[in-house]
């Protein structure tokens, strides 16, 4: 058992006190967001795909929080080899040694990384708060993090923060891309259009955008959460028929699934493609879009449209060739509209698909109402696509009744109105550079 001494040589290594911690570029869009979250009384959970950058986060939010006397802060990284043995009393003691030696002057803030790995971390993260002992954060890569015992000690009790991979905007920042103002993205048009194709290819995993070699980190970073988030966890046993499913997912991105039809691809029954889903759903690898429909059932029931957390992972891990350029543009969207979604409580994100087989990409509902109706498409003026994409975005904005109409391609941009409708074009870079 490490005493209070050997505890204390561990956490210091973590923690700000004496120490200038690398602590990565700022994510405005995350840290802002916490610094509310940290003024009420609640537990700040911060969740996500592995490599999403959650430390650093952490990290950023202790320094910020930290400014005036670090001490009032304490780091706990529980993937440190170090900690031979993880339980809720071993929360406890690093605790006391913190208070003891360190001698903290106010109420001290918590961050606990990694947390899942301690077993009944939850009822010893509720008993401090509650006893306001301390505020607390914590972080973990699944989203079993706020299931379970989290959800039902800490009702009411905590807020989350779900880290994506670097947005469009945040990759140009990583790249060193400045954008102040919109003479910027003008000038810069060209470099900006560059780097969205390395962008389509590789994704926005922080240290891929960093890395030379990309695509080793990739297929590493896939297997990661297939093993550990997903295998470990849950107790997998058809190993290679969970990876085979990934794989038949991350080579279809943006398409079409339903679990009946993969049956014979993957050799699985359809509960347990359901089951294996919603696992790759809960690690943050995948998200799946339904068919709008006003009756559940019948959302329930209708094809889903698959789409990678991350399109490096896509390109890495699935079987893609370039005809899937207009597919992984899709799925750029999709992630941004995702991130609006996990932002934005009242938002809703769906696709639409009619009896006679037309299709919109994305139908984003706020509240009640259908807010916006948006096409993706790579080659607008290619034989037969601005006829099929318009026709259908009229279709459904009669029968969803939003006027509210877009098309976003790899250049095209302007309106023009058609049977009386005013259409929309965006291309993507400054599309996603106005989501930021």
């Amino acid at each position: 058992m490490l005493d209070k001494n050997q505890l204390l040589e561990i956490l210091n290594d973590w923690n700000f006190w004496k120490n200038s911690l690398e602590a990565g570029m700022p994510r405005q869009r995350y840290l802002g967001r916490a610094m509310r979250f940290l003024k009420p009384n609640v537990v700040l959970a911060i969740t996500g795909p592995r490599r999403s950058g959650k430390s650093f986060l952490m990290r950023q939010i202790a320094r910020q929080v930290g400014k005036k006397d670090p001490r009032d802060t304490l780091i706990v990284n529980f993937e440190d080899p170090r900690f031979s043995s993880l339980s809720p009393e071993l929360l406890s003691r690093i605790f006391e040694a913190y208070r003891e030696l360190v001698q903290p002057q106010g109420i001290p803030f918590i961050f606990l990384d990694e947390v899942h790995r301690v077993p009944h971390w939850e009822r010893w993260v509720r008993a401090i708060h509650e006893l306001k002992k301390a505020k607390v954060a914590v972080s973990g890569s699944s989203a079993e993090l706020l299931s379970g015992e989290l959800a039902t000690l800490l009702t009411g009790r905590h807020l989350d923060i779900v880290l994506y991979p670097l947005s469009f905007a945040e990759f140009l920042q990583f790249k060193g891309v400045a954008l102040k103002d919109s003479l910027d993205k003008i000038s810069k048009k060209t470099e900006i259009k560059r780097l969205l194709g390395e962008y389509l290819e590789f994704g926005g995993f922080p240290e891929v955008v960093l890395h030379q070699e990309k695509l080793p980190l990739l297929l590493a970073y896939v297997d990661d959460i297939l093993v550990r988030d997903i295998e470990r966890r849950h107790g997998v046993r058809e190993s290679e028929k969970l990876k085979s499913l990934a794989k038949m997912y991350l080579s279809n991105i943006s398409s079409l699934i339903t679990f009946n039809s993969l049956q014979g691809h993957v050799g699985l029954s359809t509960d347990t493609i359901e089951k294996f889903s919603s696992y790759f759903e809960d690690a943050h690898l995948l998200f799946f879009v339904k068919r709008f429909s006003f009756k559940v059932k019948d959302q329930e029931k209708a094809p889903r449209k698959v789409y990678s957390v991350d399109t490096g992972a896509a390109y890495a891990a699935g079987f893609h060739h370039s005809a899937n350029r207009g597919k992984a543009i899709e799925n750029v969207v999709a992630i941004s509209l995702k991130m609006r979604t996990l932002e934005e409580p009242s938002t809703e994100v769906y696709y639409w698909h009619d009896s006679q087989h037309r299709e919109v990409d994305f139908v984003v509902k706020k509240g009640r109402k259908v807010d916006q109706l948006i096409q993706v498409c790579w080659d607008i003026g290619s034989y037969g696509a601005k006829e099929r994409e318009v026709n259908s975005l009229i279709r459904a904005g009669g029968e969803l009744r939003c006027r509210n109409l877009a098309i976003i391609t790899l250049d095209a941009e302007g309106e023009e109105r058609w049977k009386g409708e005013k259409i929309k074009y965006f291309p993507l870079w400054k599309w996603l550079l106005d989501m930021r």
